[in-house]
């Protein structure tokens, strides 16, 4: 009778084993994903699809994201995830290399770069397109606590001494794609950039060591900037993903003035509508929410937004549920957090584990903080999405990867807490006849 009871559908979560309040999380985060990606845009139909194909495409990506997590679940055995992760910085320098490089290295058979916002950020095999940084973004926290963990357990071979073992290994992977990726976007690279220097600080990185590598960063985001400067206004400037974000930092222009001002041209009306469409629209749609939404499906900034589905999510989201839908959704990305706090403070001497653990929580924690803040018009676009819940087959996936991976550890922490629970002292005794009574 029990072994029935804990595997009934109510009990799904723990007879999968693993943290169950996780398998929670990202259940909703899929199911909210795929409520919100079906009335988000109209942007999304293409040729005479209606949104039933919406929703079809929706579920196939569901469908694979939840093939991923089950998969990686399913490997019990940590040193698989470790021999996967330590291939994680040459896998992310080659594509970065094959991207930065498109002029010289072009196609190699079915594998192309594709330029997508003025940025090579794609790698497209076959029909299959690939968003770079939102595989490295997993590949490189994943690389970076085998990196720690082989250090600390003194694996390298060479070099001979523990200094040049920790720049080749460590803080120089950690440098390289740092610079290889802000030619794509600096946003990437800075957030990529941030997460890893976090997951480094928290496997033990010394403070001397740290701020050495702030200082390298700054230096190499100096020298970038020095190249876009001196290539500007050549037929074929370098870094210009420089010049869009010094662009967003530092246009002091007022548009909204621009727009409202009837002695403008045509053309520099239009422009000014162009650049706030977006920014203005998600804060509307913010307002329009209010406190309970105007229900599903009900969105008007839809169709003025054309991100909403992907940028602007989380604005999609207050507009059609309101504030309370908002706060839900940032709950779980904070229960999130704090939930894998708690598994990487059970996961014992394992270093791996809490890093992968610490680092994929903070990747998803902080990517959804700075999608929300975008959306709430505190700082410059981004481009990053709500993970788990914005349109985009590669970072659905990667981040079913991430979750994946975190569950499967999750396996030894739970273990932990159980051993735990079953010695601490209860804070009253419960009368025998109680217990036997069930209550």
């Amino acid at each position: 009778m029990e072994d029935k009871k804990k595997r009934s559908i109510w009990n799904l979560a723990s007879w999968l084993e693993g943290d169950t309040v996780v398998w929670i999380i990202v259940m909703m985060l899929i199911l909210i994903s795929i409520v919100c990606i079906f009335s988000s845009t109209s942007r999304l139909l293409e040729g005479d699809q209606t949104r039933i194909d919406i929703i079809r495409r929706q579920l196939k990506v569901v469908v694979a994201g939840v093939a991923v997590i089950l998969l990686c679940f399913s490997i019990k055995k940590e040193k698989i995830f470790k021999w996967f992760s330590k291939w994680g910085f040459i896998a992310s320098a080659l594509m970065l290399v094959f991207l930065d490089m498109h002029d010289i290295i072009g196609a190699v058979g079915p594998v192309k770069p594709v330029k997508i916002n003025e940025a090579w950020r794609i790698i497209q095999i076959g029909s299959i397109q690939i968003h770079i940084f939102e595989v490295i973004k997993v590949l490189m926290v994943m690389y970076l606590a085998w990196a720690m963990d082989a250090f600390r357990l003194k694996e390298f071979r060479w070099p001979n001494n523990r200094l040049g073992q920790k720049w080749l290994y460590i803080y120089g992977p950690f440098l390289f794609i740092f610079l290889f990726t802000i030619p794509g976007s600096n946003t990437a690279a800075l957030f990529i950039g941030a997460v890893m220097f976090i997951t480094i600080l928290l496997g033990g990185g010394n403070v001397k060591d740290m701020l050495l590598l702030l200082v390298t960063g700054s230096l190499i985001l100096g020298a970038c900037f020095g190249i876009y400067d001196m290539t500007k206004d050549s037929p074929n400037p370098k870094m210009v993903r420089i010049g869009t974000a010094m662009g967003r930092l530092f246009d002091d222009k007022d548009y909204e003035t621009i727009y409202l001002d009837q002695s403008n041209s045509r053309e520099e009306r239009q422009e000014a509508i162009d650049k706030i469409r977006q920014p203005y629209g998600a804060k509307i749609a913010i307002k329009e929410g209010g406190i309970l939404g105007k229900g599903p499906g009900q969105s008007t900034q839809r169709y003025m937004v054309p991100d909403m589905a992907e940028d602007y999510m989380f604005s999609f989201i207050i507009e059609e549920y309101g504030l309370l839908g908002g706060i839900l959704v940032i709950l779980l990305y904070v229960s999130l957090l704090a939930r894998s706090s708690i598994i990487a403070r059970n996961c014992g001497d394992d270093l791996y584990a809490k890093l992968v653990v610490a680092g994929l929580s903070l990747l998803i924690t902080g990517q959804a903080f700075l999608h929300m803040f975008v959306n709430a018009d505190i700082g410059p676009m981004t481009g990053q999405t709500l993970p788990m819940i914005s349109h985009g087959n590669s970072a659905f996936l990667c981040f079913s990867l991430a979750f994946g991976v975190l569950l499967s550890l999750s396996r030894t922490a739970a273990k932990n807490m159980e051993e735990a629970q079953r010695k601490a002292i209860p804070l009253m005794e419960i009368d025998d006849d109680i217990k036997n009574y069930g209550v």
